[in-house]
């Protein structure tokens, strides 16, 4: 049987769950009340640090979930993702608008990715 291996698990959820050459991070947001490409920012490179510690990186992402409070602010965010995806190596995707757990939270992203 696989391992399951958790990452930065803490009392209600761990960042990232591996098993079975699978990544699934949880949703990961920005500091609240920053700006869109702020905090888009901060979620890239928070992901980044988790692939990295599950034995991947963002050429590996399978798919990604974004959540946007404010459809409004897609092609801000875009802005910031499309410079942070290499070329080539595009996930599935979807984005949608959502009430976050905070009004202040403006994207929250969710991403499944490979092990390298």
């Amino acid at each position: 049987m696989a391992e399951i291996k958790r990452i930065e698990c803490g009392a209600r959820m761990s960042e990232a769950v591996v098993y079975n050459g699978l990544i699934w991070l949880a949703g990961q947001v920005g500091t609240p009340g920053e700006s869109v490409t702020a905090q888009t920012k901060a979620i890239l490179a928070s992901i980044d640090h988790l692939l990295a510690e599950a034995g991947s990186d963002k050429t590996r992402i399978l798919s990604a979930q974004i959540w946007l409070a404010d459809i409004a602010d897609f092609a801000e965010m875009n802005a910031v993702w499309d410079a942070w995806v290499p070329a080539g190596h595009c996930p599935a995707r979807a984005t949608g608008e959502a009430r976050l757990a905070t009004p202040d939270y403006r994207v929250e992203i969710i991403i499944t990715a490979a092990q390298a």
